[in-house]
C-alpha cells in the first residue's frame, strides 16, 4: 500500500463503497488522509452511570448484562434492548430497527457508548447511541476521546469513514513535509505527519489546536507563495516611469466641479507614486459602488497621457465600456487626448483637441465610427483605449502602453496577464485592478497577495444614503402605491428576482413570472421591460439603452444588473426573494440606485417566513450602508464560498483556514515573501518546489 493507491485497495472497501467515497472526492489513500473533519465530539471524559443527567451528551463505559431483540406491536418495528452496567449503576439502552446489533454484541462484552440521555417511564435511557466493543487500549476511537465527524454522502456512515481513516493513518508518515524547517521552527508548527494524525484522532484539545494551526498555515502559505512568485516574476521586468505632473493634476482636480474625498486623494497618491517607479505596479483598488474609483483611475490615465504614454481601461460589459467612453471623453475634453472605444462589436474614436468649449451633444457629434478600411484608428497614436476584455485579443500593437486598468475583476487571471506581458518583453505596463465588491482586507490579502491594496472607504458627500426597508406581505400594496407615485414624478425602478430552483440557474423562470405579474396585475399602465442572461447581447444592450433614456419605467431583471451601468434617474431597487441573496450581493444591487440627485430606496421582499438568521442578515442591510461592514457580517454568517461563489476564479477554497484571520494571513505572507526573496526558484527546497508545481500549473518558476 502507498499514498497513491486507489481507495478500493484499502481492505474492506469494495466497488460499491468505493463509488460512494468517490462522490466525496476520495479517490486515493492520500485523498482520505486529507479529508478533514468538520467538527468534533468531546468524549474525553467517561461519565459514571449514576452521574447521568437527562439531556446530557455523554460517553459511558460498561459491561452488557442483558441484550435481546423484540418486536413492537404498536409500530411494528424491531427494538434491540440492552442493560449496561458499570461500578456505579445500570442504564437501559435501546436501538430501533437494527436487529443485527444483538448479533454483534453479546452478554459480557465490554462496550463504549456515546449518545444523549433521555427518560422513559420514569427511568433514564440511552436511545440509538453509537457503540463499539472494547478489546484493548487501541479500541474506543469511535466513541472515546475527541471523536471526529466528517461530511458524508448517501449510504456512508461516520463509523465507516473513521474506521477507514484509522486504517490508513499510519501512511501519514510517508508524506514528506514540504514546509521548510526554518519556517516550521519559526512558527512553532507541528510536522505534517503529526498534524495529519492529530487532526483526525487528537489525543487532546491542545494537540487538535496545534494540528489546525499547522494545516491552516499550510493552506494560506501555499496561496501566498503563488502570489509572491508572480510578484517576483513581474518585478524582474521594468515599467515606464510616469512622472507626476503636479500642476496639471491640481488644475484637473479643481475643474471637476466636485471635491475629491480624502480616500480618493490618498488612493490617487498611492497609485501615482507607484507608477512613478520603474518597477511595475500591481495594485487592487477597492471601493463601494459609487465611491468614485473611476475618477481615481482617470487621474492616473491623465498623468500617463501627460508623459506621452498610453493607457487601457477594460470593463466587464460592452454597454459599460460605451458609457465610460462617453463620460471620460467629457471629463477630459480640456486636453488634446485621442480616446478609442474597442469592443468585439464596436470601434469608435474621438480626438478631444479643440473640444473644451463644446457641449455634451456637440462632443458626441465628434465621435467617429471608422470603417474596416479607415486608418483613423492608428494604435500608436491613441492615448486611451476603453473596451471590454476583448481588448486583450485584438492583437493591438501598443508600443507606448504604460498602464492597464481592469474594472470589476477581483483577480486578473495569470493567463490574461501573460497577454499583457509580451514574451521576452523588457518593459511591461503598470496594472491597476478595481472592484466594487467589498472584500475585507484579510480576504483581499489571501486572494490578492501579489497585489498591493488601496481602499476607498468613504462615499462622496453628495451621495444620499439609500433608505432600505424590509417589506412584509401585508405592506406590499402600500409599497406598490409608493412606487407608482415615484414613477409619476419621473423616477425609474429596478426589480431583481432570484433563482427559484437549482435547474433555473439564471433565474429566468422567476423573472418572467414577476414581469408578467407586474405588467398584467400591478402596473399595466407603465412601460416594463425584461432583462436576463439568456438574452442576446444586442437585445440586452437595447433594453439598457432604452432604460437609460427613460423609455422604460420598470426594469425586471435577474442578477445580471449587479454589475451594470449608471442610471442616475433610477431611485428604487425592489428585490424579490431577498432572503435568497447574500448581503454582499444585496448591497451590490442596492448600489444600482442612489446615483442621481433624488432620494433613493431599496425595498427587500422576503418570499418566505424569515428564519432568525435571515432576519439578522436583512436587518444588517437596513442598518449599514458600508459594504465592508456588510461583507464581514456576511462572511461570519455564511462563509466565503457562499458569499463570493466557490466557482469564482481567485477565491481559494480553504478546508481549515479562517480567511478572516488577518494575523494568520500576514504571517504566511511574510514567510512566503522572505522565502521567494531568498530562493526564487526553490532550489534549496526540492519538496516545496514539487508541491508548488503540483498546485500552480499557471504560475511557473523562472
Amino acid at each position: 500500500m502507498n499514498l497513491q493507491n486507489k481507495i478500493d485497495k484499502i481492505s474492506g472497501v469494495g466497488a460499491t463503497v468505493a463509488k460512494r467515497l468517490i462522490r466525496l472526492g476520495l479517490h486515493t489513500v492520500e485523498d482520505l488522509l486529507f479529508y478533514f473533519p468538520y467538527r468534533y465530539n468531546d468524549y474525553s471524559q467517561i461519565t459514571p452511570i449514576n452521574n447521568l443527567q437527562i439531556g446530557a451528551n455523554v460517553n459511558i463505559l460498561g459491561d452488557i448484562e442483558l441484550i435481546q431483540n423484540k418486536r413492537s406491536s404498536v409500530q411494528r418495528m424491531n427494538i434491540t434492548e440492552a442493560l449496561i452496567a458499570d461500578e456505579s449503576g445500570q442504564i437501559k439502552v435501546i436501538w430501533f430497527n437494527q436487529p443485527f446489533i444483538a448479533k454483534n454484541l453479546k452478554t459480557g462484552d465490554r462496550v463504549s457508548l456515546t449518545g444523549q440521555i433521555s427518560s422513559d417511564y420514569g427511568g433514564l435511557v440511552m436511545k440509538s447511541p453509537d457503540y463499539e466493543k472494547i478489546f484493548n487500549k487501541q479500541s474506543g476511537f469511535q466513541t472515546q476521546g475527541i471523536v471526529p465527524d466528517y461530511h458524508l454522502t448517501a449510504n456512508i456512515t461516520q463509523k465507516q469513514i473513521r474506521f477507514l481513516i484509522k486504517k490508513i493513518i499510519s501512511f501519514a508518515a510517508q508524506i514528506i513535509d514540504h514546509l521548510p524547517d526554518e519556517i516550521r521552527n519559526k512558527e512553532s508548527l507541528l510536522s505534517l505527519d503529526e498534524a495529519l494524525s492529530q487532526i483526525h484522532f487528537p489525543v487532546s484539545q491542545e494537540k487538535l489546536i496545534q494540528a489546525k494551526q499547522r494545516l491552516s498555515f499550510d493552506e494560506v502559505f501555499l496561496i501566498q507563495l503563488q502570489a509572491q512568485v508572480m510578484r517576483n516574476r513581474i518585478s524582474q521586468h521594468r515599467a515606464p516611469k510616469i512622472k507626476f505632473q503636479e500642476k496639471e493634476t491640481k488644475e484637473f482636480v479643481s475643474s471637476l466641479g466636485f471635491k475629491l474625498t480624502n480616500a480618493q486623494r490618498i488612493t490617487s497618491w498611492e497609485i501615482l507614486t507607484d507608477i512613478g517607479k520603474a518597477e511595475p505596479m500591481s495594485r487592487l483598488l477597492e471601493g463601494d459602488v459609487g465611491s468614485g474609483k473611476t475618477i481615481v483611475a482617470v487621474i492616473a490615465m491623465l498623468n500617463v497621457f501627460l508623459n506621452q504614454e498610453q493607457s487601457i481601461l477594460m470593463v466587464p460589459t460592452e454597454i459599460l465600456a460605451q458609457q465610460h467612453f462617453l463620460s471620460i471623453s467629457k471629463i477630459l475634453k480640456n486636453y488634446p487626448i485621442k480616446i478609442a472605444l474597442f469592443t468585439s462589436k464596436v470601434k469608435k474614436i474621438i480626438d478631444l483637441e479643440n473640444c473644451s468649449e463644446l457641449s455634451d451633444e456637440e462632443l458626441k457629434e465628434k465621435i467617429l465610427v471608422p470603417s474596416a478600411r479607415d486608418k483613423k484608428i492608428q494604435e500608436e497614436k491613441i492615448d486611451i483605449f476603453i473596451g471590454t476584455h476583448a481588448l486583450l485579443y485584438e492583437d493591438l500593437e501598443l508600443p507606448k502602453l504604460a498602464l492597464v486598468v481592469i474594472d470589476e475583476q477581483h483577480r486578473f487571471g495569470v493567463e490574461q496577464r501573460k497577454k499583457i506581458i509580451k514574451k521576452d518583453a523588457k518593459i511591461i505596463p503598470h496594472l491597476l485592478s478595481m472592484t466594487a465588491t467589498p472584500i475585507p482586507r484579510s480576504l483581499a490579502l489571501s486572494i490578492c497577495g501579489d497585489l498591493d491594496i488601496s481602499i476607498i472607504n468613504e462615499m462622496p458627500k453628495s451621495r444620499k444614503p439609500i433608505m432600505t426597508k424590509i417589506i412584509l406581505e401585508n405592506e406590499r400594496d402600500r409599497t406598490y402605491d409608493f412606487i407608482r407615485a415615484q414613477i409619476k414624478e419621473g423616477r425609474q425602478v429596478f426589480v431583481v428576482c432570484p433563482l427559484i430552483e437549482k435547474s433555473d440557474k439564471l433565474g429566468v423562470k422567476s423573472v418572467q413570472a414577476e414581469f408578467t405579474k407586474l405588467k398584467k396585475d400591478i402596473f399595466p399602465e407603465k412601460e416594463i421591460a425584461l432583462l436576463h442572461g439568456r438574452m442576446k447581447i444586442k437585445e440586452k444592450e437595447e433594453v439598457m439603452q432604452n432604460f437609460l433614456k427613460n423609455k422604460i419605467n420598470i426594469l425586471v431583471s435577474t442578477s445580471v444588473v449587479e454589475v451594470g451601468i449608471d442610471i442616475p434617474n433610477a431611485s428604487i431597487m425592489m428585490i424579490e426573494g431577498a432572503e435568497r441573496f447574500g448581503l454582499a450581493q444585496l448591497h451590490q444591487f442596492r448600489g444600482r440606485v442612489g446615483r442621481g440627485v433624488h432620494q433613493s430606496y431599496c425595498f427587500l421582499f422576503p418570499s418566505d417566513k424569515m428564519s432568525p438568521k435571515t432576519e439578522e442578515r436583512l436587518a444588517a442591510l437596513v442598518t449599514y450602508q458600508d459594504g465592508f461592514n456588510l461583507a464581514k457580517i456576511d462572511l461570519k454568517l455564511r462563509g466565503p464560498g457562499e458569499v463570493y461563489g466557490t466557482s469564482q476564479k481567485g477565491f481559494p477554497e480553504f478546508k481549515l483556514a479562517n480567511i478572516m484571520d488577518y494575523e494568520l494571513v500576514r504571517r504566511a505572507q511574510e514567510s512566503a515573501k522572505l522565502l521567494v526573496q531568498k530562493d526564487p526558484s526553490f532550489d534549496s527546497y526540492p519538496e516545496l518546489r514539487k508541491k508548488f508545481r503540483e498546485l500552480s500549473d499557471d504560475v511557473h518558476l523562472e
